[in-house]
């Protein structure tokens, strides 16, 4: 790994920031005591809830931790069609006797308030998704002692995170579950994302700053080809999901190996923007018709998955899972970063002795 990271943490192995509960206190700092990197995910939190399980969170580790925070999105949306979608949703709304979310219910997810909470405390790592934070952010962060992590999709973009001055660039391939994390949301690109290995060696030789791989990574084999593509590091989402402390709901978990969900599928459904996520009802009847709407459509469907929670169905929920979901192993945190250092070391030492011959 390169030594910006290997002063954090020792094994080239990073928890995904899941937002919406998932990436909650207990598996950050499981993983980071275990020698990788957990995050914490503000995304959807107040500064004030993030700032609590920030606390939380040191109660719990001394090791370096990291925290995500969305960026601010562009008003596009075409507000008829966010209207139109509210009508389509209605049978849901029914359905699961709740009301539809107000769309309008916020825009930058309390950016500049999370900002300076985390300059007043500063963390070890904040990552970025969703754009490039200005040159002034990073810097700001940068004279607390901050290090910064941007996720690009595509060689441009992170060629723009490099010379925003990030330290690091999170290279999300198309496998990856949850959220793309492209700069610009724009519809006509849906479905053209590049896969990770191919992404990876693109990066590699048009930045200079150290690279972290995601997207479907779920063992140590996967880590070694990454890291032999060129990463320093790969983030792993979905394969943390199903591990003990995660927060994810018990019919999440269950549904990563159900054979009923057969495959992923990027969707707006659920949020307006690109997310990979198992195929489930919402999903096949929503998903076609669903607007470029974020975070409007994420606030509208908000109470929907909530009930579909309450109710115990999954198949209202957003299910969100990357490729490899199928090699998804319910493990403690501390206990799957073992195994895949484990794994790793093999697969080295498989490619090593493969080349003296």
């Amino acid at each position: 790994m390169s030594s910006v990271l290997t002063d954090l943490f020792p094994h080239p192995i990073v928890q995904a920031p899941m937002a919406g509960g998932v990436s909650v206190p207990q598996l950050a700092a499981a993983v980071s005591d275990a020698g990788g990197l957990g995050f914490l995910a503000a995304g959807y939190k107040t500064a004030d809830g993030m700032y609590q399980e920030i606390k939380q969170l040191r109660g719990l580790t001394s090791r370096p931790f990291g925290v995500n925070l969305f960026l601010p999105q562009p008003e596009t949306a075409d507000p008829a069609a966010v209207d139109v979608y509210a009508h389509q949703l209605a049978g849901e709304a029914s359905w699961y006797e709740t009301e539809l979310g107000d769309p309008e219910s916020g825009r930058d997810d309390g950016y500049d308030a999370k900002l300076a909470v985390l300059l007043d405390n500063p963390v070890p790592v904040v990552s970025f998704h969703f754009g490039v934070p200005a040159r002034e952010v990073i810097d700001s962060l940068h004279r607390v002692g901050t290090l910064t992590f941007v996720t690009a999709t595509t060689a441009e973009e992170a060629r723009a995170v490099e010379r925003a001055g990030a330290d690091v660039v999170i290279a999300q391939g198309v496998e990856a579950g949850g959220h793309q994390g492209t700069h610009r949301d724009r519809p006509e690109t849906d479905g053209n994302g590049i896969g990770l290995l191919s992404l990876v060696a693109q990066v590699r030789e048009s930045v200079g700053i150290p690279v972290v791989a995601a997207g479907g990574i779920m063992r140590g084999g996967q880590i070694a080809a990454v890291c032999a593509a060129g990463a320093s590091a790969a983030q792993l989402g979905t394969a943390f999901v199903a591990a003990h402390e995660s927060g994810a709901h018990a019919l999440h978990k269950q549904a990563l190996t159900n054979p009923l969900y057969a495959r992923t599928e990027l969707t707006r459904a659920f949020t307006g923007r690109p997310a990979r996520a198992l195929v489930n009802r919402f999903l096949r009847e929503h998903g076609p018709y669903a607007p470029a709407a974020y975070p409007e459509v994420h606030h509208l469907t908000a109470p929907l998955r909530k009930a579909a929670a309450q109710a115990g169905d999954a198949q209202g929920l957003a299910l969100w899972a990357g490729q490899g979901h199928r090699m998804a192993r319910e493990l403690p945190a501390g206990q799957l970063v073992e195994v895949l250092v484990a794994e790793l070391a093999a697969a080295r030492t498989a490619l090593s002795a493969g080349g003296a011959r």
